[in-house]
């Protein structure tokens, strides 16, 4: 067996289906994905400005959406710009490495991007249950290490998988029934048992979401607590209010993550239905964060009304 040459299962590209069974749609399918490219692009850079000039959104709060709004963007170029060339110009191949290299990064910055919504809890945490010591604690180099050990734990757990992927004979079908190159739908692809990559990718999932998840359950128990012991309304008012957008955005990306998770786990759920959710997943936090956090944060609408009189006038 050690004498086989495996590099003869291995393709030199991919194909991508794009959304199986909706081939003939992809132009019409392909505004309103562009107009969520759009509105995401236009929405983040925004948003990056804001936080970049307006001195007071020089906080952790402010710091942590910032590396969020930033992981979004890296996440949309990363599946948009291919997708684009596959709807409209029908250039369906992508290379081999290519692939792998895809998969690494939409993976490793979706795992990132959990990660943030977990610090931006603990940030809520520190600033409704321990405001006193709220700068004093999440300082510069404090947020700059959590933002790194948050890029250093997803590329540790994730490169196994795009390895191990990239390891698999493809004998057989090289179309890949998906828009990107998502781990499982390759996976699937190759003419051998699987078991390790799905139990280890299964496992980077769980691992990732169930820690993330529980954490930011037990922050917002305390700051729930907290809040319930603050003696005025308006006090309560507030104290909900600066948590409200983040428990939006959580909501929104864990529940779509879920559907995408366990559609891939029944059988009988019609490829495209997959695609679809796991695009939702990917694209629809990217172009309403920018959009929620500007609508319900005071300080970022008060610093847009500055920036926009400044350019006016």
């Amino acid at each position: 067996m050690a004498s086989i040459n495996m590099s003869s299962f291995h393709t030199s590209v991919f194909i991508l289906q794009g959304i199986p069974g909706f081939e003939p749609s992809h132009v019409l399918i392909s505004i309103p994905l562009f107009v969520m490219y759009i509105l995401s692009l236009w929405g983040i850079v925004l948003m990056l400005l804001l936080i970049t000039m307006e001195p007071r959104l020089h906080s952790p709060m402010y710091y942590f959406l910032y590396s969020l709004f930033l992981t979004d963007m890296i996440l949309s170029h990363t599946i948009l710009l291919k997708m684009f060339f596959i709807f409209w110009l029908n250039d369906n191949e992508i290379t081999f490495m290519s692939c792998f290299i895809q998969m690494f990064f939409i993976h490793c910055f979706s795992s990132v991007e959990s990660g943030i919504l977990l610090a931006m809890a603990f940030d809520r945490y520190i600033a409704i249950c321990n405001p006193l010591h709220y700068v004093s604690t999440l300082t510069n180099t404090l947020i700059v290490k959590i933002v790194l050990a948050l890029v250093i734990r997803s590329t540790i757990i994730v490169i196994p998988c795009a390895w191990m992927a990239s390891r698999l004979p493809y004998c057989q079908s090289h179309h890949i029934p998906h828009s990107f190159c998502d781990h499982m739908a390759v996976v699937k692809l190759a003419c051998t048992d699987t078991t390790i990559n799905s139990a280890y990718g299964l496992t980077v999932v769980l691992m990732v979401i169930v820690f993330d998840v529980s954490c930011i359950v037990v922050s917002y128990a305390l700051i729930l607590r907290a809040v319930l012991r603050l003696s005025t309304r308006s006090a309560k008012k507030k104290a909900f209010g600066t948590c409200s957008s983040h428990i939006s955005i959580i909501f929104m990306l864990y529940t779509l993550g879920l559907f995408s998770f366990v559609t891939y786990r029944i059988g009988h759920i019609a490829p495209y239905i997959h695609v679809i959710l796991s695009n939702f997943y990917l694209l629809i936090p990217s172009t309403l964060n920018p959009i929620i956090y500007g609508v319900k944060t005071q300080e970022i609408r008060t610093a847009a009304f500055h920036l926009f009189t400044h350019v006016t006038s």
